[in-house]
């Protein structure tokens, strides 16, 4: 079917690598493979897939270098990596690289499945997902349209991976509320990912949102409680 998700995996290990493409077509993915980062960059030239699943440890240019590469090509495939390390260290490094998410090894088949489902329906905003906003939402000068998921400015468009985009749709639906870092991860669909992947998502968004990410504007850090945005101009 041709509205089938089209996924690219990436991994060198080439038993694996046929396991996954064996499961994911069998959960009604299309699935392309590559065994490592080069033929990856090559298949992502000639096609525009839906969702990355890449591993972390490969021979050569790693998984946390090319979605790090990517993402400063403002490439906003969706992502997510396989490591076999999964303590909370390495999750965090994943998310900074510009990870959507991240799959310890070895995994339960049924649960890589979930992961991507999840990840796909962040990339693409389903229609009242989040509460009904009164229009776009003023961050200095830039307004982000949580119909769209789009942050506009006076530079045009900013893009935003699709952990980006949730996070700042989750904190714009409650604007001017604080918001635990356990329901950010929620709102995220990556609720075992821990406190710390959660900040380095804020710390990535502050980056595209906030005049200085030192001196936040509008995404505050409540301590001891969360997070909250703050509308204005």
């Amino acid at each position: 079917m041709t509205d089938q998700p089209h996924l690219l995996v990436v991994d060198d290990d080439a038993r694996l690598r046929s396991l996954l493409q064996r499961f994911l077509t069998e959960a009604g993915f299309r699935i392309t493979v590559a065994a490592d980062a080069a033929e990856a960059r090559a298949a992502l030239k000639a096609v525009a897939f839906d969702m990355l699943v890449l591993d972390v440890m490969m021979p050569g240019e790693t998984g946390l270098e090319l979605v790090a590469d990517l993402r400063a090509r403002r490439n906003d495939v969706p992502v997510l990596m396989l490591t076999a390390r999964g303590a909370p260290d390495e999750r965090v490094a994943g998310f900074e690289s510009g990870a959507d998410d991240y799959l310890a090894k070895p995994f339960d088949p049924r649960e890589l499945a979930h992961r991507v489902r999840t990840i796909l329906r962040r990339a693409v905003p389903v229609p009242n997902a989040v509460p009904p906003q009164k229009g776009p939402i003023q961050l200095g000068q830039r307004w982000f349209d949580p119909d769209r998921s789009e942050l506009r400015g006076p530079d045009g468009t900013q893009r935003l991976t699709g952990g980006e985009a949730a996070l700042l749709g989750a904190l714009a639906a409650h604007a001017g509320e604080v918001l635990s870092r356990e329901t950010i991860a929620e709102a995220l669909g990556t609720p075992d990912a821990g406190e710390r992947a959660v900040d380095v998502q804020v710390t990535r968004l502050r980056r595209k949102i906030e005049p200085d990410p030192r001196e936040p504007r509008f995404l505050h850090t409540i301590r001891h409680k969360g997070y909250v945005l703050r509308p204005g101009p």
